[in-house]
């Protein structure tokens, strides 16, 4: 009896044991395909800028309110208002991110349009109209309900002057550092830090400049419907958002200079 050839049945059986190795190393290698998130309407994205800047506005306000009923020293009614205002606006801004951006500030809006224009997340002026509008509209919306929050007047028009030339320094300054740091980030492609990092500024800025950092045109608008102790006079509107927009501008020149956009 001749005596069998196992050469071929041990190649099979080392080719069998190999197989599935071979097929996992296959497997991962082929890449998973990442889906492509819907977009969201302009609409919507309307609406979480309306929510979030009257959520934005009321949080200033009704803590200005609560601060100084609670306590008489200035120094502590600042400090809690800023503490409010710097967690509110990290919160706010961690929500509503994917859905508008969270700009909840027409500075913001027309900065990032300017960034963004000629490149795959550009968008025209209707849009930034739609956000300005709605943003405006949240603010004003947003006083008011702090004052019904604390039973007071809807409408108690701001006494507070703020025209003079060194409070609109102050204010060029800190709009001058919130766009530089928002185009900043963008710019090096590290917006994931934009929540802390704006809360953190504007609640350092509060207290650095002169004019207590409003740095946002429809909040600023808002401010002027309560005359308590956030509020600024409707005369003084004009002087602040025009050093807002001149901030905005030198802001947008610097990060210009500073930040090489990142490649996609």
């Amino acid at each position: 009896m001749a005596i069998p050839n196992l050469s071929h049945f041990q190649d099979t059986e080392t080719r069998f044991r190999n197989r599935p190795q071979n097929l996992g190393m296959q497997t991962q290698a082929v890449p998973a395909r990442e889906a492509t998130p819907p977009a969201v309407p302009p609409l919507r994205k309307a609406a979480a800028e309306l929510v979030g800047t009257a959520a934005l506005v009321a949080v200033v306000v009704g803590s200005g309110i609560q601060a100084t009923r609670l306590s008489h020293d200035v120094g502590v009614q600042l400090l809690a208002n800023v503490l409010a205002t710097a967690l509110g606006l990290w919160v706010l801004i961690t929500l509503l991110a994917p859905v508008s951006g969270a700009h909840l500030n027409p500075v913001v809006t027309l900065a990032d349009w300017w960034t963004a224009r000629g490149g795959p997340t550009a968008y025209g002026a209707r849009t930034v109209a739609l956000y300005v509008l709605a943003q405006t509209t949240g603010a004003i919306a947003g006083s008011v309900l702090a004052d019904a929050m604390f039973d007071r007047p809807l409408i108690s028009w701001s006494t507070h002057d703020l025209s003079a030339g060194h409070l609109l320094l102050g204010e060029v300054v800190a709009t001058t550092g919130l766009v530089l740091l928002v185009t900043g980030l963008v710019r090096s492609g590290r917006t994931q830090l934009a929540p802390v990092a704006v809360a953190t500024y504007i609640g350092a800025a509060c207290w650095f400049t002169s004019s207590s950092s409003f740095a946002n045109p429809a909040a600023t608008v808002g401010r002027s419907f309560s005359d308590t102790f956030t509020g600024i006079a409707p005369g003084s509107l004009p002087g602040f958002i025009a050093a807002q927009l001149t901030g905005a501008v030198l802001g947008l020149a610097l990060a210009t200079a500073l930040f090489t956009p990142k490649k996609p």
